[in-house]
């Protein structure tokens, strides 16, 4: 896998996790853990890409 293949699998996979995020907002209750987690998740992928990006 090339850098430019891992940076667009992490922009795609950030992408689902704000889709996620909006979805759980979005949710009458929502679930404070599953939202934190997902939030999480995101920020690090987020500075792995800036990293990664030239």
């Amino acid at each position: 896998m090339t850098l430019v293949d891992r940076v667009s699998s992490l922009k795609a996979k950030h992408a689902t996790l704000d889709h996620l995020i909006t979805r759980e907002v979005q949710r009458p209750v929502p679930d404070a853990s599953s939202l934190q987690s997902l939030k999480r998740e995101k920020l690090r992928l987020k500075e792995e890409i800036e990293r990664l990006s030239p």
